[in-house]
């Protein structure tokens, strides 16, 4: 009888086995794939200019080369969450199998303590009987107990099979799921990769008109870049005027300290950020500046983009060559980002307008956030004046639809240094 109930605690022991669930991992992917889908859905509402000139085309080609990078990277991953799911479902068909066994085997268990039973006590006069010839009265107690345990024993695996079954048809479930979600991911595969295929087409002919043009698309490059030249001149100017007013202010307030017998707390260290950029000339800030531009530091990565609606970034930081053309080559301060029609800037943190000034018949605006400041320029309108207190997200003034194209051009400085706004803005 011990050998039985020491293999009864052994059944036990063996119960708990866990279905599986999805892992973080599958839920982060999906999350982010979601994510970038978002993003490819609304970058198809962005128009499509239908004009032949240079200008248009160029920025056809803008459009249609970020949706394509778009479109890879959602391809990708797709595929990496295929990848993902084809092992949770491995391990979910090997859960299954093990459950199945064990269900096997609780089966074979639970039949042959049934056969013992009934070959030992065939009725419940024979288990009386098997009590009731006990030799004297602690015989008697030790068979009553065998009995009654033997008999929860049993209940015990009939409810421990049920369990099991309830178990398998559960994972049965699950596995069937995550199938059902492959079967579904390749097929969503499968058609980006067609209309990648139709984007891939559409680039290649605008790549062609603009090569014939090649002598037009040089001219058209050149006036860009001479327009994009004055605009940072008088960028620069604009903010070296805000660096001389930041001094004087910090140093009236050193002065005031002084007096008082405060000491000036001092600016945090300049950082070296974008491509190759130098360490950032430093200067003397209020204590309010200083603060706020420890809280836009610890928001990098994670600003609102400074347009509304459904965007795509056009143009990127830096210099670099025009995908397929020969000898165009940009070279952009900032980010060209292109928004839906209608669009309205805003600004990306909380600051305080130091200019709003005009170039071209268009309008620009400079916001400071303590030693940072954000530049918003292809504005047609603003709706804020040198002087206001922004917040995040307030809208600032409405984007320019140039052949209904709302292209905003943003920068980023940190005092007189230059930033790459996409290490900034979030995704």
């Amino acid at each position: 009888m011990k050998r039985f109930f020491l293999h009864l605690a052994i059944s036990c022991a063996c119960i708990a086995t866990t279905i599986a669930q999805p892992s973080g991992k599958i839920k982060e992917l999906e999350k982010e794939r979601l994510a970038l889908q978002k993003q490819i859905t609304e970058s198809e509402t962005l128009l499509l200019s239908a004009k032949k000139d240079i200008s248009s085309q160029l920025g056809n080609l803008a459009l249609v080369t970020n949706q394509i990078e778009e479109r890879r990277t959602y391809i990708q991953a797709i595929e990496t969450d295929i990848k993902a799911l084809g092992e949770e479902i491995q391990n979910a068909q090997h859960q299954l199998e093990t459950l199945n066994k064990e269900l096997d085997n609780r089966k074979k268990n639970y039949a042959a303590s049934l056969q013992y039973m009934q070959f030992n006590n065939r009725s419940a006069t024979g288990k009386l009987m098997f009590i009731l010839s006990a030799k004297d009265f602690n015989q008697m107690y030790r068979r009553l107990r065998y009995v009654r345990e033997y008999a929860e024993y049993q209940q015990m695996q009939g409810k421990e099979i049920e369990k099991k079954q309830k178990q398998i048809t559960q994972q049965q479930q699950e596995l069937k799921k995550k199938q059902q979600t492959k079967t579904n991911l390749l097929q969503q595969n499968e058609t980006e990769k067609q209309k990648l295929e139709k984007q891939e087409e559409q680039e290649k002919n605008i790549l062609n008109n603009l090569k014939k043009r090649q002598s037009a698309l040089q001219k058209e490059i050149n006036k860009k870049r001479k327009q994009a030249q004055q605009l940072n001149a008088q960028i620069d100017k604009l903010i070296e005027v805000e660096i001389a007013n930041a001094k004087k202010k910090a140093e009236a307030e050193t002065k005031r300290e002084t007096a008082t017998g405060k000491k000036q707390a001092q600016p945090s260290q300049a950082e070296k950020t974008g491509k190759g950029n130098a360490p950032v000339e430093t200067y003397a800030i209020s204590k309010n500046d200083l603060q706020l531009s420890s809280n836009f530091e610890k928001n990098k990565g994670l600003l609102p983009a400074p347009i509304t609606g459904p965007y795509l970034i056009v143009s990127h930081y830096g210099q670099y060559n025009v995908k397929g053309l020969k000898n165009v080559q940009l070279d952009n301060k900032g980010i060209d980002i292109q928004g839906k029609e209608g669009a309205m800037a805003r600004a990306i943190f909380n600051g305080e307008v130091s200019a709003v000034f005009q170039y071209n018949g268009l309008t620009g605006i400079l916001i400071r956030h303590g030693n940072y400041i954000s530049v918003y320029c292809n504005l047609s309108s603003a709706t804020v004046s040198k002087g206001d207190k922004v917040e995040t997200k307030d809208i600032i003034g409405e984007v320019y639809p140039e052949d209904g194209r709302p292209i905003l051009h943003f920068q980023l400085r940190k005092e007189t240094t230059k930033l790459n706004p996409e290490y900034w803005i979030g995704k």
